[in-house]
Parts: C-alpha cells; sequence; structure tokens
C-alpha cells in the first residue's frame, strides 16, 4: 500500500498543479478587476446628436437620461421615445464592446 500512496501523489504532477492554481487564482483576480472596472465605469448613450443622452455603467445600469428640451415635441411623442431607444442601444453596444476589451473572450462565461 506504501507504493499505492506514493504512485497517487506524484501522478498528479504536485509542481504543475500549484502553479496551475496560481493561474487560476491570478485569473480569478483579473476578472474581478476587470468586472469592478465595467461597474465604475460612466458610458454615454446618444440619439440624434444631443436630443437625448443616457448614462449607464458598463453592466448597463441606467443611472440618468437627460432630454434636450429642444427636441420635445409634444405633438410627437413617438419620435421621442424613439430617440430613447436609440440612445439606450447606443449606451448597450459602447458597454458590450467595453466588456469584450476588459473581459475578452471570458465575458459571455460570467
Amino acid at each position: 500500500m506504501a507504493g499505492y500512496g506514493r504512485g497517487f501523489g506524484g501522478g498528479f504532477g504536485g509542481g504543475n498543479m500549484q502553479q496551475l492554481m496560481k493561474q487560476a487564482q491570478k485569473m480569478q483576480a483579473e476578472m474581478q478587476k476587470a468586472q469592478q472596472e465595467l461597474e465604475d465605469a460612466e458610458i454615454i448613450g446618444v440619439a440624434q446628436g444631443d436630443a437625448v443622452t443616457v448614462t449607464m455603467n458598463g453592466k448597463k445600469i441606467v443611472s440618468s437620461i437627460s432630454i434636450n428640451p429642444d427636441y420635445v415635441d409634444v405633438d410627437d411623442i413617438e419620435m421621442l421615445e424613439d430617440l430613447i431607444v436609440v440612445a439606450l442601444n447606443d449606451g448597450y453596444e459602447k458597454a458590450d464592446k467595453m466588456s469584450k476589451e476588459k473581459l475578452g473572450n471570458a465575458g459571455g462565461l460570467i
């Protein structure tokens, strides 16, 4: 049985396992840092110049929407609604790009 224990411990290459664990911990720390950067980021989505501005973080949490009164036409609320959607989508697109830059291919796994 003594031979079994020696073979079992050596079969996993103890040094390689430690190195893999260190790499995994480093990667996890980098991912956490990138996620925090996304959470702290400020992304501005816009529509039609400055008609509608949406502010969000890199995780797509909207913190504010600003509407320029010069573009408000009470007889055409649908246009204003469309501009809000365009500004949101612009912000989401920018957040996706930032996420890919920060997290790389692993971003889809989180």
